[in-house]
Protein backbone atom coordinates (compact mmCIF):
# COMPACT_ATOMS: atom_id res chain seq x y z
CA UNK A 1 0.00 0.00 0.00
CA UNK A 2 2.73 2.48 1.01
CA UNK A 3 4.53 1.85 -2.50
CA UNK A 4 1.22 2.57 -4.25
CA UNK A 5 0.93 5.83 -2.41
CA UNK A 6 4.52 6.54 -3.03
CA UNK A 7 3.81 6.39 -6.83
CA UNK A 8 0.68 8.58 -6.49
CA UNK A 9 2.27 11.00 -5.12
CA UNK A 10 5.16 11.25 -7.35
CA UNK A 11 2.35 11.82 -9.98
CA UNK A 12 0.88 14.34 -7.90
CA UNK A 13 4.28 15.88 -7.85
CA UNK A 14 4.34 15.91 -11.48
CA UNK A 15 1.34 17.27 -12.32
CA UNK A 16 2.06 20.38 -10.03
CA UNK A 17 5.14 20.37 -12.32
CA UNK A 18 3.36 21.06 -15.22
CA UNK A 19 0.82 23.34 -13.92
CA UNK A 20 3.55 25.93 -12.94
CA UNK A 21 5.11 25.39 -16.53
CA UNK A 22 1.39 26.58 -18.05
CA UNK A 23 1.43 29.29 -15.92
CA UNK A 24 4.14 30.72 -17.33
CA UNK A 25 3.02 30.02 -20.85
CA UNK A 26 0.20 32.12 -20.02
CA UNK A 27 1.85 34.41 -18.19
CA UNK A 28 4.24 34.89 -21.23
CA UNK A 29 1.29 35.26 -23.73
CA UNK A 30 0.02 37.87 -21.81
CA UNK A 31 2.80 40.00 -21.75
CA UNK A 32 3.40 39.30 -25.52
CA UNK A 33 0.09 40.04 -26.81
CA UNK A 34 -1.58 42.27 -23.95
CA UNK A 35 -4.00 39.71 -23.21
CA UNK A 36 -5.97 39.35 -19.81
CA UNK A 37 -6.07 36.20 -18.40
CA UNK A 38 -5.77 37.05 -14.69
CA UNK A 39 -8.80 34.22 -13.81
CA UNK A 40 -6.75 31.35 -15.76
CA UNK A 41 -3.34 32.20 -13.75
CA UNK A 42 -5.70 32.23 -10.34
CA UNK A 43 -6.96 28.71 -11.46
CA UNK A 44 -3.47 27.18 -12.36
CA UNK A 45 -2.21 28.58 -9.12
CA UNK A 46 -4.84 27.12 -6.67
CA UNK A 47 -4.73 24.40 -8.45
CA UNK A 48 -1.13 23.84 -7.85
CA UNK A 49 -0.78 25.12 -4.39
CA UNK A 50 -3.83 22.24 -3.33
CA UNK A 51 -1.88 19.77 -4.78
CA UNK A 52 0.87 21.26 -2.69
CA UNK A 53 -0.53 20.96 0.06
CA UNK A 54 -1.87 17.35 -0.59
CA UNK A 55 2.07 16.01 -0.63
CA UNK A 56 2.71 18.21 1.98
CA UNK A 57 0.00 16.34 3.83
CA UNK A 58 0.78 13.52 2.60
CA UNK A 59 4.46 13.12 3.74
CA UNK A 60 2.81 13.97 7.55
CA UNK A 61 1.17 11.80 8.00
CA UNK A 62 3.15 8.46 6.03
CA UNK A 63 6.20 9.25 7.75
CA UNK A 64 3.90 9.97 11.22
CA UNK A 65 6.11 13.48 11.27
CA UNK A 66 4.73 15.79 13.82
CA UNK A 67 3.23 19.68 12.87
CA UNK A 68 6.36 22.60 13.02
CA UNK A 69 4.34 24.01 15.68
CA UNK A 70 5.41 27.29 17.36
CA UNK A 71 4.26 30.54 19.06
CA UNK A 72 2.23 32.37 15.85
CA UNK A 73 0.53 35.98 15.84
CA UNK A 74 -3.20 34.77 14.45
CA UNK A 75 -3.56 38.21 13.69
CA UNK A 76 -0.85 38.17 10.82
CA UNK A 77 -2.20 34.74 9.81
CA UNK A 78 -5.49 36.41 9.19
CA UNK A 79 -4.02 38.83 7.09
CA UNK A 80 -1.93 36.62 4.87
CA UNK A 81 -5.29 34.59 4.54
CA UNK A 82 -7.19 38.13 3.30
CA UNK A 83 -4.07 39.41 1.30
CA UNK A 84 -4.52 35.78 -0.99
CA UNK A 85 -8.47 35.44 -1.34
CA UNK A 86 -9.71 38.96 -1.50
CA UNK A 87 -8.67 40.34 -4.63
CA UNK A 88 -9.96 36.83 -6.79
CA UNK A 89 -13.11 37.21 -4.54
CA UNK A 90 -13.94 40.64 -5.26
CA UNK A 91 -13.83 39.94 -8.55
CA UNK A 92 -16.67 37.26 -8.55
CA UNK A 93 -18.50 40.35 -6.87
CA UNK A 94 -18.04 38.50 -3.17
CA UNK A 95 -16.80 40.42 0.09
CA UNK A 96 -14.39 39.26 2.69
CA UNK A 97 -13.78 40.51 5.84
CA UNK A 98 -12.10 39.09 8.47
CA UNK A 99 -12.54 39.66 11.88
CA UNK A 100 -9.60 38.40 14.62
CA UNK A 101 -10.31 38.92 18.28
CA UNK A 102 -6.93 37.12 19.11
CA UNK A 103 -4.44 39.42 20.23
CA UNK A 104 -1.21 36.92 21.17
CA UNK A 105 0.83 34.83 20.27
CA UNK A 106 -0.54 30.69 19.97
CA UNK A 107 1.06 27.57 19.25
CA UNK A 108 0.35 26.28 16.06
CA UNK A 109 1.95 25.18 12.37
CA UNK A 110 1.30 28.76 10.73
CA UNK A 111 1.77 27.02 6.96
CA UNK A 112 -0.51 24.46 7.67
CA UNK A 113 -3.28 26.57 9.02
CA UNK A 114 -2.64 29.00 6.32
CA UNK A 115 -3.24 26.62 4.18
CA UNK A 116 -6.34 25.11 5.74
CA UNK A 117 -7.70 28.60 5.70
CA UNK A 118 -6.99 29.92 2.50
CA UNK A 119 -8.73 26.23 0.74
CA UNK A 120 -11.85 26.87 3.21
CA UNK A 121 -11.98 30.78 2.26
CA UNK A 122 -11.94 29.19 -1.80
CA UNK A 123 -14.29 26.43 -0.93
CA UNK A 124 -16.59 29.16 0.61
CA UNK A 125 -16.73 31.23 -2.02
CA UNK A 126 -17.59 28.95 -4.80
CA UNK A 127 -21.34 28.45 -2.85
CA UNK A 128 -21.45 32.07 -1.33
CA UNK A 129 -23.65 34.95 -2.35
CA UNK A 130 -21.90 37.98 -1.52
CA UNK A 131 -20.05 37.60 1.66
CA UNK A 132 -17.31 35.13 3.15
CA UNK A 133 -16.40 35.77 6.72
CA UNK A 134 -13.16 34.37 8.88
CA UNK A 135 -13.00 34.97 12.39
CA UNK A 136 -10.09 34.27 15.11
CA UNK A 137 -11.47 33.74 18.64
CA UNK A 138 -10.63 32.08 22.18
CA UNK A 139 -13.21 29.96 23.71
CA UNK A 140 -12.53 27.90 27.05
CA UNK A 141 -8.64 27.78 26.33
CA UNK A 142 -9.08 27.00 22.41
CA UNK A 143 -8.35 28.91 19.40
CA UNK A 144 -11.81 29.02 16.97
CA UNK A 145 -10.62 30.37 13.49
CA UNK A 146 -13.91 30.05 11.62
CA UNK A 147 -15.12 30.95 7.46
CA UNK A 148 -18.95 31.58 7.56
CA UNK A 149 -20.59 32.12 4.21
CA UNK A 150 -23.69 33.74 3.16
CA UNK A 151 -24.51 30.20 0.78
CA UNK A 152 -26.81 27.51 0.93
CA UNK A 153 -24.73 25.55 3.48
CA UNK A 154 -23.95 22.18 3.30
CA UNK A 155 -26.77 19.38 1.54
CA UNK A 156 -25.97 17.01 4.67
CA UNK A 157 -23.47 16.90 7.36
CA UNK A 158 -22.32 13.22 7.37
CA UNK A 159 -18.74 12.53 9.10
CA UNK A 160 -15.90 14.57 7.13
CA UNK A 161 -15.63 13.11 3.85
CA UNK A 162 -13.54 14.75 0.53
CA UNK A 163 -10.18 14.32 0.23
CA UNK A 164 -9.72 18.41 1.36
CA UNK A 165 -11.52 17.85 4.44
CA UNK A 166 -9.99 14.80 5.35
CA UNK A 167 -6.80 16.19 5.21
CA UNK A 168 -7.66 19.39 6.86
CA UNK A 169 -8.98 16.88 9.54
CA UNK A 170 -5.75 14.85 10.12
CA UNK A 171 -3.66 18.20 10.11
CA UNK A 172 -5.82 19.63 12.79
CA UNK A 173 -5.36 16.41 14.45
CA UNK A 174 -1.51 17.24 14.58
CA UNK A 175 -1.94 20.09 16.63
CA UNK A 176 -2.16 18.50 20.55
CA UNK A 177 -1.72 20.44 23.64
CA UNK A 178 -2.66 19.77 27.74
CA UNK A 179 -4.54 16.44 26.40
CA UNK A 180 -6.14 18.32 24.21
CA UNK A 181 -6.38 17.76 20.68
CA UNK A 182 -7.32 20.18 17.10
CA UNK A 183 -10.60 19.19 15.57
CA UNK A 184 -12.36 19.94 12.17
CA UNK A 185 -16.05 20.85 12.62
CA UNK A 186 -18.56 21.56 9.88
CA UNK A 187 -21.84 23.34 10.27
CA UNK A 188 -25.12 25.48 8.73
CA UNK A 189 -26.52 28.60 9.92
CA UNK A 190 -23.23 30.34 11.04
CA UNK A 191 -22.76 33.78 11.53
CA UNK A 192 -23.80 34.72 7.31
CA UNK A 193 -26.53 32.07 7.55
CA UNK A 194 -24.76 29.26 5.31
CA UNK A 195 -21.90 27.52 6.04
CA UNK A 196 -19.42 27.45 8.83
CA UNK A 197 -15.89 25.70 8.85
CA UNK A 198 -14.64 26.07 11.96
CA UNK A 199 -10.91 25.06 13.21
CA UNK A 200 -10.33 24.57 16.44
CA UNK A 201 -7.14 24.44 18.14
CA UNK A 202 -5.80 23.34 21.53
Amino acid sequence: MHKLLDILASGIHDAKNQLFIAESMIAASEAAHGIAMGEARYAIESAANRLSRTLTAYHLMRHDAAASVTPTIVGDVCDEVMLAQRKHLAERGIALSVDCQVFDEWPLDRDLVTDMLNNAVQNAGRFAGKAVHVSATTDDGWLCLRVDDDGPGFAALPPTTGTGLMVAERLARLHHRHERQGSLLLSNHGALGGARFELRLP
